[in-house]
This record gives structure tokens, sequence and C-alpha cells, in this order.
């Protein structure tokens, strides 16, 4: 990417909202950020890209710190996101190191025509838009770019070096902080994945008294014993039966998240190893996946140490599949881990975002972040993007989804499961009995679902973001995650309470597109390099969707005649996901050996097909 002729400038639209954070209460208009450079992020605190958009921000921030200044625009897609105090949570929970407008109504998103989470513009010193991308790993793009703001502007003396606007939050006092899951240890102490202060904690069963932490507490990912070992917001957690944890040397095995590993915790001592991940994230359609060795490995298989991981969000022993179970939130897939072999592997899902039911390998998932084993075990799974509740049969290689309509659809409503709807549930846990109780974690609730009359009701209401659930005796052990803290409540004797709340649907805006269209992405090389064609062609573009037709797969030309499939329903839509790619070098015939780049982006685009909609649908790849 780099910046624009003059010619072509466009000016920065202003930065409307309801509100800001992490300023001191202090508000700002596009032209307060004159002489810098500006980024605005346009995330949703839902979005598994978004958050690791945030994360790779941190360098540049660091680096830039003087120069660039970084604005979240906070665009919201589901209704609990809307919610303030909710936005302010999430802001502290992730470590949000800049201004956050809060934008409901989408309406500084519709002025940046942005159209996925996330999108990124870089604004000059002057107030003009020189890039524009969707989805991540867009970094060392951005770096390029500001270093060449900075020289430009510099020269101009329209660059303002000093110090920004952001001011962070006071931080939350308490033992948890955005705690995740919970389990139960075998002497019936608690552990905690206690993931806003990046460790694990060891509670008494009463839950509140602590008997030891593991973990510094700083973000990393250090391993060592308890006081030198470093996580990164941990997630879920899983106790090995004892025969395996005896051969292996460590009981639990941690969803490190934002490490993108896995970690195992022998509980003798507390001393924390890395079992699975690079600490690199998986990067789909990456040369670089799998790290180089001697025995075999592919992206779907091989050697847990060198295989990249992408935010593994739970983990669950699975008799069934003699191997703990993971939901790797990150690209939408289950993923095996041997402990005793070493070996990881991919066990459901295409890395498409979706709700598509059938067989395990083909199956479509979004951000798989619960899991649990029942008694037959029958694999249970909250995919929060698309608020579903699934089931799978690790055995025969099958999923179906019991409650959950799809992305874009979701409320609070009980009865029957073909109407039910949750809101971006986060946990899951199997009942005693055959129920199975739901993390309902945007609408504050834990939720009954009866696969034996296939219905579902509420067990609670009015909790603070629950995210992870446990089984205790008589009650279910709730981790209220914005609330810093865990709360029991009695598990069901008997008929339970029936909710009829309103439906809803996502309100990003949604691109109509005919039955069949034309998918055209236009990329032109940046000043001074050229397509490069030396070993093959140059460019790349994957197309996927729910309910494609045709015009699916990969291939090399950067325009493709796209078939969609009706929704079931007059206002449905479905997710068109691109990815493209193109690679240029220098253009210079003198240089010998000259320097090349690999332009990529991705974006997931809520279409409604409609019958004499628009014929085409182009999009932007930049340099």
């Amino acid at each position: 990417m780099t910046t624009r002729p003059q010619k072509s400038r466009i000016r920065a639209s202003e930065l409307h909202g309801r509100s800001w954070l992490n300023t001191g209460g202090k508000s700002y208009s596009i032209s307060d950020f004159r002489g810098r450079v500006l980024l605005l992020d346009f995330w949703t605190f839902c979005c598994i890209n978004c958050l690791h958009v945030i994360d790779e921000l941190r360098e540049l921030e660091e680096r830039y710190h003087d120069v660039l200044v970084t604005v979240g625009v906070h665009s919201p897609k589901f209704v609990h996101e809307a919610d303030p105090d909710a936005l302010a949570a999430a802001v502290e929970r992730y470590d949000v190191a800049h201004p956050v407008l809060d934008d409901p109504e989408l309406t500084t998103w519709k002025a940046y025509t942005a159209r996925a989470w996330p999108t990124l513009v870089l604004i000059d010193p002057e107030g003009y838009i020189v890039g524009h991308m969707a989805g991540e790993g867009h970094t060392p793009n951005l770096a390029a770019a500001i270093d060449q703001l900075v020289a430009e502007h510099e020269a101009k003396g329209t660059l303002h070096r000093g110090s920004g606007p952001y001011v962070p939050p006071e931080p939350t006092a308490g033992l948890l902080r955005f705690p995740a899951k919970a389990l139960a240890l075998p002497g019936g102490n608690l552990l905690v994945a206690d993931a806003g202060h990046h460790r694990l904690v060891e509670l008494a069963p009463d839950g509140e008294t602590l008997v030891r932490t593991i973990g510094s507490g700083s973000r990393g990912r250090a391993d060592g014993g308890p006081d030198d070992a470093e996580l990164n917001e941990p997630n879920g957690l899983c106790l090995l039966p004892s025969d395996v944890a005896d051969q292996v040397d460590y009981d639990v095995v941690v969803a490190d998240t934002v490490n993108h590993l896995l970690r195992g915790v022998r509980l003798a001592d507390g001393h924390v190893t890395t079992l699975a991940g690079t600490g690199e994230q998986f990067m789909v359609g990456a040369p670089d996946n799998v790290a180089p060795g001697d025995e075999p490995a592919t992206e779907d298989y091989g050697p847990a140490r060198r295989v990249r991981l992408s935010s593994p969000w739970d983990v669950t022993w699975s008799a069934q599949a003699g191997a703990v179970v993971v939901a790797m939130a990150g690209h939408h897939t289950l993923w095996t881990f041997d402990p005793l072999a070493g070996y990881v592997a991919r066990l459901g899902g295409t890395m498409n975002e979706g709700l598509v039911d059938g067989a395990l390998r083909q199956a479509w998932f979004a951000q798989p972040s619960g899991l649990a084993v029942a008694d037959d075990g029958r694999l249970w799974l909250a995919d929060s993007e698309t608020s579903a509740l699934r089931a799978v049969d690790v055995a025969a290689g099958e999923v179906r989804t019991a409650v959950g309509q799809g992305l874009f659809d979701f409320g609070h409503r009980d009865g029957p499961a073909d109407q039910a709807l949750l809101q971006h549930p986060l946990g899951v846990a199997a009942l005693p009995g055959g129920q199975v109780a739901v993390a309902d974690t945007y609408n504050g609730a834990v939720r009954l679902y009866d696969p034996a009359t296939e219905e579902m009701s509420t067990l609670a209401t009015g909790l603070a973001e629950p995210s992870g659930l446990l089984v205790d005796g008589a009650h279910l052990l709730v981790v209220e995650s914005a609330a810093h803290r865990l709360t029991r409540i009695p598990l069901p004797d008997g008929t339970v309470a029936r909710h009829d709340g309103a439906a809803h649907r996502t309100q990003r805006p949604v691109t109509e597109v005919a039955p069949d269209f034309t998918l055209r992405v236009v990329f032109t090389p940046p000043a001074g390099k050229k397509l490069d064609d030396r070993f093959g062609p140059s460019t790349q573009l994957s197309v996927a969707a729910e309910t494609l037709v045709d015009g699916g797969g990969t291939g090399t030309d950067l325009e493709r005649q796209v078939s969609l499939a009706p929704t079931a329903d007059a206002g449905g839509h479905t997710v068109l996901s691109v990815t493209a790619k193109a690679a240029s070098c220098d253009a210079d015939p003198a240089v010998e050996f000259p320097a090349c780049h690999l332009a990529s982006q991705d974006w997931g685009i809520p279409v409604r097909v409609v019958e004499g909609g628009p014929a085409e649908l182009v999009l932007n790849l930049h340099g």
C-alpha cells in the first residue's frame, strides 16, 4: 500500500458517534488529528478478527507513538454491543490502548463505506484518506505507508510529533479480572482462567478463597514455574484423564488464546509448558503456517509445536476422539491435540465462516467458543458468531445445529428449537439427565436445551456476560466475566421460565446483488512496481458462501462469475467470503533482484440476492 497521487486525494469524513472512550472524557473531531498520521480501526468486540487486529496494532502504536494516532471506531453487530457499559467493559477487557469512538448507529462506518469487520482506514497529516483495507494481517503494509507519510510530511512541515490523546481507564480492582472459564480439580478446588490478569487462579471450593496463582500476571508467553510463566488472555481449561496425565507430566491443558498456543500445567508445582502452536497466528493462505522440520506436516496435521494455531478459545477431553478437542475460534474450526503423540489435526470446519451442517470436515463454523462432552459422548458446541448451539458426533464425523439461524439472526426467544434464538453464546455444559446449559453471553442469561423435547428455556437472567459454565453438585457454577466473579445457581428441578423476547438481525448494511453477477477485484500496483509473473500467475482469488451455486473455489483471475441461491426468506442474506492476492515487484529493469510485495485482503460481505439486482460487485485490493 502506498500513498495516492495528489489528484485522487479524498478528504476524510467527520467522526460522529455517541461518545468517546479512553480520552479522559474529551471528544474529538477529525480536524483535531491534523499533523498526525491517523488510523481508523472499524471494529466490534464480538469479532475475533477485530481482536486479532487490536493485538497486531500494539507494535505499530509503540513504534510510531509520536506520529501515529489510532482511533477505534466501534460499530456493533449485536444489540448487546451497542450498550455503552458493555463497550466500556470490552475496551478494558482487551486492553485497547487508544481512543475509541462509540458509533452505535454506524454513522461513521457508513461515511467511510466500511463493508466488513475489521476495516482499517489510513489518513495523512493533512486529513486525506491514503489507504482503505479490510481484514487482518496488514501491519507490514501499514508500517511501510506510515514511514512514507512521515518522511513526506516532515519534509513539507505538515507533521507534528508529540504525545497522543489516549488516557487509560482506571483498572478494575479485585482478585479476578474478566475471568473466562472454570475447571473442577480432583481435590475439589477450582481453577479459573483469569483472562484479564493473564494468569490462572486456583480457588477453594467456595469459589472465593485464593489458594494460589499460576502465571506472572504480565502479558507474555514464557514457560516456567508459577511465578515466571507468562500467558496472554487464557480462556479454556481441560483436565486430562489421570492415566494420560501420568504419561505426559502435566494435568491441565490451557487454551492460551492471544498467544495462539496450547499450554500444559502440572498441578503438583504449577509449572507451565508450551504444548502446541508456534506463537504465531495461522493466516489462511499464508505459506509459513507450518514450521520446517524432519517429520511430514501439513496445515491440517502435524507435530503440535510446528503448526500455527489461531485463537484457541476452549478445550475439552473427548474419549471418542482419544484426544483434546480444541475450539479454534480464529479460523472457525475444530481441532484435536493428542497429548501422547504430540500431534494436532483438524477435526472439522473448512475455515469458512457460517452455519453449514453435515460431514464434519466440510461443515462451517463461526468462532466456536465453548465445548462440553455429554455422557453419551456427544460434543456440544457454543458457536458464538452464529448464535448457535451445535452437536458434534465425533465418531460418525457429523455435526448438526440444535438451535441457531445463522450469522445475522439472534435474540432471546425460548420454545421449539427451530424458533429459539440465542445471542453470541460463549459457554456450554452437559447436565446430568441429558439437558444442555448454554452461557448465553450477550443476553446475560443461562439457557437450557432439552435434546429429548428439542425445546429451549431460560434458567437464569441478569448475569454479566456469562462465559463459562461448570456443573458443581446441585448447582451450576457460572463464570460472570463482566462482573469479575463466579456465581452459583441451582440446577433445574422441574419446569423453568420461558422467555419470548424480540428477534434481532444485525444492522450492518447489506449489499444487493443479482442471482448471477460478476465479482471483480481491482488491483493497481503501487507506483514503481508491476505485477510479478516470473514464477507463474501473480494474482489469486478465492470465493465462498453458504448459498453458493457456482463460482466458488480458488483461481488466478481477479474476475469471477458468481451465482448465489436466494435465501429462505425475503429479508435473508448470506456472507460472501472473498480473499484476493496480488504479487508486485520493482518495475526498474536495471534492478537484478527487485524487491517484491504480496498484497492480500479478505472480505466478509453480507449480500442479499435480489431479482434485477446489480450484476457487478467491485472490490478494491490495495497494494
